[in-house]
């Protein structure tokens, strides 16, 4: 599963002197429908993990494309709304991981990003029977045989890219404007924008979410002690999901749209991010939209 990432990480070395990079940072997002609207139904898990190498991190993004490279894996859990009884026409499970690598480089006085990730999906991935012992041992609703039987198994290589521009509307308010391409797994484009109110996160590289579109901090500056609030919205026109087949008469909502609110708090010795995001409907018989929620929790000793 690695492959993908592996052959990228090689590609992009040939770009910059792998002896000028060192590990500059990690990040981290958890985000569950249980922190959110407390249900348990499609976009219903996931786990996103970055690390980053780089020449030494000045502030900001280098120029050059490759000399900033990041590893990120990830985990999500997607399943019909009752997950021991689906009704007919919800969307079937799917367990998928993926790992890619990826770029964040200035272009063009923006901030740029590409990368490419393997997703793949079924019951390989051991999601599935993950999800079935932890909702025993919490006493709650577990996947049936059934619904497992049926979850998505397929592999796809993926790419995205994202253009986005910071723009300082005062001395504690940024807003950020960006596009987003994605094609593979899913194919999409996508257009929003993001708001934070507060010094903290300045100098810092975020990253994006694919779920919930939250930015985590990964290229951390401890300078800024407090809070920042963050919020945001995009829409997406959407052609193709692996994960709603066409052939099994799943109709594709080609609009779909997202909004976010957060909350950054960044001390001595211990930062924590809290947010929720609501997801709009993502095939035409998904009666509403959902609200999950996002955390880290990043202490240091």
């Amino acid at each position: 599963m690695l492959a993908l990432a592996t052959a990228f990480l090689g590609t992009t070395y040939t770009g910059a002197d792998a002896g000028e990079r060192t590990r500059l940072g990690h990040g981290r997002l958890m985000t569950n429908d249980y922190i959110g609207d407390g249900n348990d139904r499609w976009r219903t898990g996931s786990w996103t993990s970055s690390r980053v190498w780089g020449p030494a991190w000045e502030g900001q993004l280098p120029d050059r494309f490759g000399a900033l490279v990041e590893l990120r894996l990830s985990a999500e859990i997607i399943a019909p709304q009752d997950i021991n009884t689906p009704a007919v026409g919800d969307r079937p499970y799917a367990g998928q991981l993926s790992a890619g690598v990826h770029t964040h480089f200035r272009w063009q006085g923006m901030e740029a990003a590409l990368g490419g990730d393997l997703v793949a999906a079924g019951s390989a991935t051991g999601l599935g029977t993950f999800q079935r012992e932890t909702h025993e041992l919490l006493g709650i609703r577990v996947p049936s045989d059934e619904t497992l039987d049926a979850q998505i198994s397929d592999i796809r290589p993926s790419v995205v890219g994202e253009l986005g521009r910071e723009l300082a509307l005062g001395q504690n308010m940024r807003l950020r404007p960006f596009v987003e391409g994605r094609a593979g797994a899913e194919t999409m484009v996508r257009a929003g924008f993001d708001v934070t109110l507060g010094q903290m996160g300045q100098a810092e590289l975020w990253v994006r979410e694919s779920v919930t579109g939250h930015r985590y901090r990964v290229i951390q500056n401890n300078e800024y002690k407090g809070f920042a609030l963050v919020a945001g919205a995009d829409i997406a026109h959407v052609t193709d999901s692996y994960l709603l087949p066409e052939e099994d008469g799943f109709d594709l909502v080609e609009s779909r749209e997202r909004a976010r609110l957060g909350v950054h708090w960044q001390g001595d010795s211990a930062s924590a991010f809290y947010g929720v995001t609501y997801l709009g409907e993502e095939f035409e018989a998904q009666r509403e939209g959902q609200v999950v929620g996002s955390i880290r929790i990043n202490l240091s000793f």
